[in-house]
């Protein structure tokens, strides 16, 4: 007798919620994320702030100073940790959706 495999569920990823900025502790935040944004969307978007927080931190390093060095490249390891978590994100999802179709 053959064992039915149930089908794996439909990926489903959540959309955003309205989130504040909360950027500056002197005022009440001036941007915030917008509700509805697709769960993809978002990680693409988050994933080219990194792309470019990457950049930024790459030209910081060479005009700080050595004791602030140490500084800077966590911060650039930390920012590339994010970037292969959202890249294997995204790619798993690309993955999945290329499997049903």
């Amino acid at each position: 007798m053959k064992k039915l495999v149930p089908a794996p569920p439909p990926l489903h990823l959540a959309k955003t919620v309205e989130t504040s900025v909360d950027s500056c502790p002197e005022h009440p935040p001036l941007f915030s994320v917008r509700a509805g944004v697709s769960a993809e969307d978002a990680l693409v978007h988050a994933l080219l702030y990194l792309r470019c927080a990457s950049t930024t931190i790459a030209q910081a390093v060479q005009h700080t100073s050595e004791a602030g060095r140490g500084f800077a490249w966590s911060t650039q390891h930390s920012v590339e940790m994010a970037r292969a978590l959202i890249d294997a994100l995204l790619d798993g999802i690309e993955q999945h959706q290329e499997v049903k179709a």
